[in-house]
């Protein structure tokens, strides 16, 4: 009777274990989808990120190769040996227009900056930076707070000027800092300093109450730097916007001498004056200086196809030197500017 019984239990307990190895058999083929979803993904990420970094780094050396051609149609100019085509006009270098051209399947571009065209920051006094700050259109407080911001953080003592900033106001700070008591190394320090903002320093968006265009204001990036050799400022270079700033000139008027500035292919300081409203007897001409630029700016943007990602780099040049010219800055990722 109890073999009978057991007998008939086997097949019951035989579709219970058959049940148990179905569904560890699914489990089974859900871990091994896991897995292979798993590494499908991560399969399909490191090769996306390998393709990326081939684009970034052809881009990169793209740049790079933009970067050679601004330096040497810079040096090119300035040899005292080079000799022009009849039929061809000595190119203004610093008319701030980009210039393109392809290499492979990449395209670059370079545009080359005179540093002697802008304001040294490190050699300006509160006077004059108060002025060119009233003329950018910075409301008194925030210009106050800035200029003796900027001259405490030059100034080698840690005595507060009315407005300024010393290490007890930085150390507040999260996270803290000192005051660097000495000359600003690049113009970006300028970010460090009590009173910056990015909007400031970068650029942004003026709306005017009677149009819905906006327009960017210039950035103090675009005026100031520290690679200036010269007190004053190259009229053969300066942008509208310098000019405007250090001389409080209307911008309209200051961008128009640019524009015809441009058209000069000898230009002198005689031909200069007049688009300005300025005598050789004006005293707003201590400002300024003529003469050809030494330390320049070379930015250059690079992509390896036209849907590619964009890489920038700048590199600050001094003429001099065995080679011809000194690297005196390398930025391997330049901010670009914003687009107005």
């Amino acid at each position: 009777m109890t073999v009978k019984f057991a007998l008939r239990a086997l097949p019951e307990k035989l579709r219970q274990q058959r049940g148990v190895a179905l569904i560890m058999v699914l489990w089974i083929f859900i871990f091994l989808f896991a897995v292979a979803f798993e590494f499908s993904t991560s399969a399909r990420e490191e090769a996306g990120a390998a393709h990326r970094y081939s684009d970034e780094t052809q881009g990169y050396y793209i740049a790079t190769a933009g970067f050679e051609r601004g330096l040497y149609e810079f040096i090119s100019q300035q040899t005292p040996n080079a000799r022009l085509q009849p039929d061809q006009k000595k190119e203004d270098l610093f008319d701030g227009d980009w210039r393109e051209n392809t290499l492979g399947a990449g395209t670059y571009r370079f545009r080359l900056i005179d540093e002697g065209g802008k304001i040294n920051i490190n050699r300006v006094d509160d006077v004059s930076l108060r002025r060119i700050l009233t003329n950018l259109g910075l409301e008194a407080n925030a210009r106050d707070i800035l200029v003796d911001s900027i001259m405490d953080w030059r100034d080698a003592d840690d005595l507060h000027r009315a407005n300024g900033a010393e290490n007890d106001y930085y150390l507040s700070l999260s996270p803290p800092y000192t005051a660097k008591n000495g000359a600003l190394e690049t113009v970006e320090d300028l970010l460090w300093i009590r009173g910056m903002t990015p909007d400031l320093f970068y650029g942004y968006a003026d709306r005017d109450d009677q149009s819905t265009d906006s327009t960017r204001r210039v950035g103090l990036r675009e005026i100031f730097t520290v690679d200036s050799p010269i007190d004053r400022v190259n009229l053969r270079t300066a942008g509208a916007e310098v000019i405007h700033a250090l001389s409080g000139i209307s911008l309209e008027k200051c961008r128009a001498f640019v524009e015809e500035r441009k058209k000069l292919s000898d230009k002198t300081l005689a031909d200069l004056l007049p688009l300005l409203g300025i005598g050789t007897g004006d005293a707003a001409l201590q400002m300024f200086i003529f003469t050809n630029p030494s330390v320049v700016s070379v930015e250059a943007e690079g992509r390896p196809t036209e849907a590619g990602p964009l890489r920038r780099v700048k590199g600050v040049v001094r003429l001099g030197g065995t080679q011809g010219f000194e690297l005196l800055r390398w930025l391997d990722r330049d901010t670009a500017l914003p687009q107005g």
